[in-house]
């Protein structure tokens, strides 16, 4: 089983940002794709971002221009870059990896954007 840690969830003011991590127990290299996903309050768990092992990135369009998803393969780790955070932005946010029929979660990390 793939253990993946999400970390850098905080409580930030409308307009500012964070860096999310997410840090695999395993190699990233041997996931088809690793994604980011969010869970407001009441609301469905939905895609934000997703990396592939060939580098092609995908956003939602609600975080196109301000979020960035990238990897650092020797740290077995993705991140999400957060920039220009809108208190509609507030959710638990959770990593994904998938390998073919398998998938793994994250525990989620708390993102609150207040004013």
């Amino acid at each position: 089983q793939v253990q993946l840690v999400e970390s850098g969830g905080d409580l930030v003011q409308a307009g500012g940002s964070l860096r999310l991590s997410c840090a695999a127990s395993g190699s990233i290299f041997s996931f088809n794709y690793m994604g980011w996903y969010r869970r407001a309050l009441g609301k469905q768990r939905d895609l934000v971002a997703i990396i592939t092992n060939s580098g092609t990135t995908n956003y939602a369009d609600s975080v196109k221009g301000r979020f960035t998803i990238s990897r650092d393969n020797a740290k077995n780790t993705v991140y999400l870059q957060m920039n220009s955070l809108k208190t509609t932005d507030t959710a638990v946010y959770y990593c994904k990896a998938i390998t073919g029929n398998d998938i793994d979660w994250g525990q989620g990390t708390q993102v609150t954007v207040s004013s």
